[in-house]
Parts: C-alpha cells; structure tokens; sequence
C-alpha cells in the first residue's frame, strides 16, 4: 500500500503496516534462511513476491512505483530481526520514516513474475540508518536495486520528531552490520543524477 505522505510528517514516508502487505511465501521462509540464533545471517532475503496484475502500466510492465513497494515488502519482513514494526511502535511510540529512497532500474518486469529482494545494513548512528537492496527475478537476474536513508521517529508528541533509538534497537543493528561485515559496499550505493558534461 502507498501511504500518502501527508498523512505521516512533510517530506517523509513510514512504512506501511505488515498487515497491508501482499506476499507470497515459496519454500522455506527468510526467517528460517536468514538468521541463526536470532541473528540475521550475511544476507537477509525476502520471501517470493509476485508482480501483481493491478501494477502494469500502459507499457506493458512493471510501473516504477512499485518496485518501491517490493523493496518496502521486503523491508517489513527485515524489521522484526531490528526490533522494529506495529508492536515496536505501539510500545514506545516511536516507528521508523523513510527520508530519501533512490531506485536504479536494471531490468523490466512483467505481471506475474516472482522476485525476492534483499536488506544489506551499510551504516547506522543513533537516529539513522542507511540500507541497501537488490531485487532479484527468481530466474536469477537483478531487476533494480534501491537505496535508503531512514530515521527513527518519536510520535508520541504533537508532531513527530526524529529521536535517538533505544540500545537494544542499536544491539540489534550492531548484530546485523557485524554479519554483513563482508559483503562488499554495493557499487550503485551514493549514485547522483546527472547529465555528464562531455
């Protein structure tokens, strides 16, 4: 579901409930391939997700906002292992706001089609974190990748405000940037647009 920002806080975008999310699980689950002892292993992946009929444009593929949405399915299925989703934020008043999102479009996708994306944590500090991700074809090829800046926010007061995260939230965080310690720094990671001056 897109969620209209105005809705949330000026120029910032929550993610949607788990609840709202379309998924298909094939085999086994991410959470059974990607954590060990309660800690996400190098990779987090998704479950399978199909590219629905209602997301086709007039061009016969994929409309780019959705591929936003894939990637954000796939973002509600990583929180849990941060610490983060609906009862996080019923808890404590605090949730997590999407401050920028850049998407790179590799690889048309059509209806039907089933991918998988994965949630690659390259940084953090006390009220951001910075996370990359690839959507892959289930036939093994990269449809696009994305990248995300998102911020910890306090709802709890008359306007939401952006505030530190509790420690264990940064335990969490540690514990997943240490997995992933190896994977290399994803090559469209900081990518501007432009037009090359020749």
């Amino acid at each position: 579901m897109i969620q209209n920002p105005a809705l949330t806080a000026p120029k910032l975008m929550s993610h949607p409930s788990k609840r709202h999310c379309i998924r298909q699980t094939l085999g086994p689950s991410c959470r059974e391939t990607h954590k060990i002892k309660g800690r996400p292993m190098t990779e987090f992946r998704s479950t399978a997700m199909p590219v629905l009929s209602e997301w086709i444009d007039y061009n016969g593929h994929l409309n780019m906002a959705y591929y936003s949405v894939l990637m954000d399915q796939c973002a509600d299925q990583a929180y849990p292992l941060l610490g983060f989703g609906p009862d996080y934020r019923d808890a404590t008043g605090c949730t997590t706001y999407v401050a920028e999102f850049h998407i790179c479009y590799v690889r048309e996708l059509h209806e039907g089609d089933l991918v998988s994306s994965t949630f690659h944590l390259i940084d953090y500090d006390s009220k951001r974190f910075h996370v990359f991700q690839e959507l892959w074809h289930a036939d093994g090829w990269l449809a696009a990748t994305g990248e995300a800046l998102t911020l910890h926010v306090d709802q709890s007061g008359e306007s939401p405000k952006v505030a530190p995260m509790p420690a264990a939230i940064l335990d969490k965080m540690a514990a997943m940037k240490e997995a992933q310690k190896h994977l290399a720094h994803p090559d469209r990671a900081g990518r501007k647009i432009g037009i090359p001056k020749k």
